[in-house]
Order: structure tokens, then sequence, then C-alpha cells
């Protein structure tokens, strides 16, 4: 397949790029800098200039495909406006040029604020629904494409996609860590989230572009469920930091804008995820790698 993917340079999509080229397929990354289209071109993959404000640039680029895969987001936390604005329009100019020809667009979505008080599951609809709701409605978004000829796959990411060199939440907290001289959990710390490892969570994104049928919801997580102290206590190991609580109203202080989703349940299960695909994973779990050092050591 000749495949187009955004955030090809990201965290996550650098992973997926390599994924798909080891499975053989062809590959063209929307980057939008001399730099990141410098490390698409090292790798043999064909470059797409432009942004997610683009939107000629995702249409033709889509176009030339035989799918998409859309992992990138502004995360633009001091305009969450502008965020839900460029998600929605980017999915809407990549659907718009697949129309009717049932080729896939895998969508990258997130865990939060679909259910409370247990672990999502596949069958769950996001209630974002609109401009206005969160992440713009995107994932209800693209579903409504897949009435119309798109075999849209949605992607749930669990909120740690870890390995070494990761630079998302768990970064952070690391980062919050060094710089206060303690490695903290919210309130009680029994918070608790999903994971996976990045090797595994770029398999199942090109499983999902691959077989995944239309409308399909996949959960890109491995543990289901880590309690938000079990990580900061395996962060103060890793980084010889005592290790301590954080009251719930100053954890934004604390950890910056992780804060909110640190003390935040978010966790899902997989079992129709595995069900539906090959996919067993094989990395390694959150508490081993930051035990191993992948973000950072004393």
């Amino acid at each position: 397949m000749r495949v187009l993917v955004t955030g090809a340079t990201g965290w996550i999509g650098s992973a997926t790029v390599d994924e798909l080229l080891d499975a053989g397929h062809d590959v063209i990354g929307l980057a939008r800098s001399d730099a990141s289209a410098a490390a698409l071109d090292e790798k043999g993959v064909k470059v797409l200039r432009g942004d997610l404000d683009d939107l000629d640039s995702l249409r033709s680029g889509a176009a030339e495909t035989d799918g998409v895969v859309h992992l990138a987001n502004k995360h633009d936390w001091a305009d969450p406006a502008e965020t839900k604005r460029s998600e929605r329009a980017a999915i809407g100019a990549l659907a718009d040029a697949l129309l009717g020809t049932d080729r896939p667009l895998v969508v990258a979505a997130p865990l939060s604020g679909i259910v409370e008080g247990r672990p999502v599951r596949e069958t769950d609809a996001s209630p974002a629904v609109g401009p206005d709701s969160a992440r713009g409605g995107s994932e209800n978004l693209a579903l409504e494409y897949a009435g119309r000829g798109v075999r849209t796959v949605i992607a749930r990411f669990a909120p740690s996609v870890h390995g070494v060199g990761d630079w998302g939440f768990v970064s952070f907290l690391a980062a919050a860590a060094r710089k206060h001289g303690v490695s903290a959990y919210v309130g009680d710390g029994t918070a608790r989230w999903s994971a996976v490892a990045r090797a595994d969570a770029a398999r199942l994104i090109r499983l999902g572009l691959e077989q995944a049928p239309a409308r399909s919801r996949l959960h890109v997580v491995d543990e289901e469920a880590i309690s938000t102290r079990t990580i900061a206590e395996a962060l103060g190991r890793a980084l010889d930091l005592p290790v301590t609580s954080v009251a719930p109203g100053d954890a934004d202080e604390h950890f910056g804008f992780v804060g909110g989703f640190f003390r935040t349940t978010m966790t899902a299960s997989n079992e129709l995820t595995r069900a539906m695909l090959p996919w067993t994973p094989t990395g390694a779990g959150l508490v081993e790698d930051i035990d191993a050092g992948a973000y950072g050591r004393a």
C-alpha cells in the first residue's frame, strides 16, 4: 500500500513509519519543517510539505494514496479552540479525498472523557460531538465518513506510549520530578493509567490500516491500569528522588499542563481489539521501562 502518515516524525508517527516500511508499504510523510523533511527523506519516505492548516496539501496527498494514518495534532494547551478547529478541518480534508474509495483512514484519538468509573471499552462511543466538543469531536466526525465509502478506523491511545526517547506525558512527569527534587503523585495516587510500548503501538496501527473493518475502534493499550502512585514510585527509584503526594489543587502548579491528566483515571480494555486483530504486545511494561532508565537515571 501507498500510505500517507501525518505526524510522521512524531514519537508515535516515526515508529509507525518504520513499521510500515518494514512491512513493505510505501510511505508519504507530512513534513512542516526542513528538519522533518530531511529525517523522512533519509528513511526513503516521500515527503509531502505542509501542515494541518494546509488543507489543499492534505487533500492532494491523501488522493495519491491507498490509505491514510492521521497522527498529527497541534496539542496547543494554551489555545484549545485552535487545536479543535485544526483537527476537525484536517480530518474533513483527508476524508473528503477518500470518499467512495473504501480506502482506510486511521485516526488517532484519546481515551479520556469517554466513560467514568470503569475501563473504556471499544463499544463505548465518544460523547464528543461537534466542533466545540473535546478534540473538536474528531472521532465522531471521522466515523461519519464510514457510511460514505471511507474505511474509518479509530485508534484510541493509552495516555502513556512509552520507551526510550519518549517526549509524552511520562517525560513531563520525569521533568517535574527533576525540577522539584521529588517524584510526586496526586492525592492518594489511586488514579490509574493504561500504557503501551511504542513499538507495540506502531504494530497495531499497521494492522488496523491493513485489516480492521470500517467503524472499528482499536484500543492501543497493553497494561490496562497502573496506579499513578506506582508510576511516581518508579520514577523516584530511577532518579533517586523521594516520593511524595501533591494535593489535587496544587497539581497544575507542580506538574504543568500534565497535572490535570495525572489526577485523572484513563484506562481501557483491549479485549475486542485483540479478538479482531492478530496483535499480542511484546514490549516492556511502563514500570519496567522506567526502571531500566528510559526516562533517565540519577
